[in-house]
């Protein structure tokens, strides 16, 4: 897929899950899908999530070859009592993943396809590329969005 394909992609999977996460009603932000989170806590990861992503693809671009990626332990993250994943208003984490997925969208469309194989390591995968990253965060929001509307509906 070429950079500008990537960025289309990449683009339409972030307005795919705001359109979701948009439109879920109070009513429906508690109800769990049958893997646990419920749409509150999806929401709530996604914003955390971009942030990493924020930050890995511009260690990715502006730091030498093979620095260091680091992973984290997002269900640690989604039982934080100060990260309120099951209490907090998605108003922000909603803000959150929309201006963060803009501000990525724009280096992303910078980008040439010679690019694409510059590598960082992450801790917890290894050899880490900007191919590899952008696979991942077109592929997050759809797979997030789509287990958000199993939530909401109390579907598996």
């Amino acid at each position: 897929m070429s950079i500008q394909e990537s960025a289309a992609a990449y683009e339409s999977a972030t307005q795919y899950f705001l359109n979701l996460a948009r439109g879920v009603t109070k009513d429906q932000l508690d109800t769990k899908d049958p893997e646990g989170w419920s749409a509150r806590q999806i929401i709530h990861h996604l914003a955390d999530s971009e942030a990493q992503s924020y930050s890995r693809l511009r260690r990715l671009v502006a730091e030498p070859e093979g620095s260091l990626i680091q992973g984290y332990d997002e269900n640690l993250w989604a039982v934080a009592s100060y990260l309120a994943y099951e209490s907090a208003p998605v108003e922000n984490s909603i803000a959150v993943f929309a201006a963060v997925r803009a501000g990525t969208l724009d280096i992303v469309k910078r980008l040439t396809d010679s690019d694409l194989e510059k590598a960082g390591v992450h801790s917890e995968i290894g050899q880490y590329t900007i191919a590899r990253w952008l696979t991942s965060y077109i592929n997050h929001p759809k797979d997030h969005g789509d287990q958000l509307v199993r939530a909401v509906k109390g579907l598996s």
